[in-house]
């Protein structure tokens, strides 16, 4: 089954800019549809962001105008820039497909704050 290594996680104060890496040990990128998946503190699993196969792209509400889903298929690599970070985007972030069927990775830790 096709793994998925999430990275680019860190320790970033408010307002501050993060990018993450989602490394696929396939080429899945133009098969499925992709997602970037966050668990907040105590809180369930909920989807940010989405990238069609065809490339359109889909956001969460309280992300929209800050992040944004890109993929380089060649790479087998899925991203997410995060812009103006707040201290509500701590969480555990993932990627899978969307919806989700593969294995979920171990995640990358994003924390905001001062």
């Amino acid at each position: 089954q096709v793994q998925l290594v999430e990275s680019g996680g860190g320790l970033v104060q408010p307002g501050g800019s993060l990018k993450l890496s989602c490394a696929a040990s396939g080429s899945i990128f133009s098969v499925y549809h992709m997602g970037w998946y966050r668990q907040p503190p105590g809180k369930q699993r909920e989807l940010v962001a989405v990238i069609a196969t065809g490339g359109r792209t889909n956001y969460e509400d309280s992300v929209k105008g800050r992040f944004t889903i890109s993929r380089d298929n060649a790479k087998n690599t899925l991203y997410l820039q995060m812009n103006s970070l707040n201290p509500e985007d701590t969480a555990v972030y993932y990627c899978n497909t969307s919806p989700s069927f593969l294995s979920w990775g171990q995640g990358t830790q994003v924390t905001v704050s001062s």
